[in-house]
């Protein structure tokens, strides 16, 4: 699938107009996102075969009425499979003291619920972390095939905030906060 841009006519109405080919470098297209700090959160999820758990800066908010949030997630993630398969999604959002989680589910081939993860369950099963200062869960409605990715959209059950925290951002390749945290 190729990223099309919206063109503005004289009408005032909008003209699709296909992108160059190759006009985007691939390493100025990973310096620009580099440069854009992101908010931090671990989706987590549970198809039956135990839990599965990722770190994301994806995150974004979609629609308040009816409240729906989405993410991306890469084809090639160890967590795909599981998300493939899941009915229902918790979004951990971290706070900024908890770059050792944030990275312990950024890592491959370790297993990220064990000791010193504290995690539980809701009622429905879904694995949500004890730590994680707000989290949203509910039903996956939707997902898009998008290029090496896939964009899935959660509907909201549940937005639990357990105390107050300033935000984690992932920026320039490194984990930080606010000014104001």
């Amino acid at each position: 699938m190729s990223v099309q841009h919206l063109l503005p006519r004289p009408s005032g109405d909008l003209t699709l107009v296909p992108p160059l080919p190759g006009a985007v470098d691939p390493a100025a297209y990973r310096s620009i996102f580099r440069c854009h700090a992101g908010g931090v959160a671990v989706v987590t999820a549970d198809a039956g075969d135990g839990p599965v758990g990722f770190t994301a800066t994806s995150v974004v908010s979609v629609s308040l009425s009816p409240p729906l949030v989405s993410f991306a997630l890469s084809n090639e993630s160890s967590s795909f499979a599981t998300l493939a398969a899941a009915e229902t999604v918790v979004i951990n959002f971290l706070d900024a003291t908890q770059t050792d989680l944030a990275g312990r589910f950024a890592t491959r081939g370790v297993d990220r619920f064990a000791s010193p993860t504290r995690w539980s369950r809701l009622e429905d099963g879904a694995p949500v972390l004890d730590d994680a200062p707000s989290f949203l869960h509910g039903p996956i409605e939707h997902r898009f095939a998008v290029g090496d990715h896939h964009i899935v959209v959660a509907g909201l059950h549940q937005a639990i905030q357990r105390r107050p925290y300033g935000p984690l951002i992932y920026h320039a390749g490194s984990y930080g906060t606010t000014a104001a945290h």
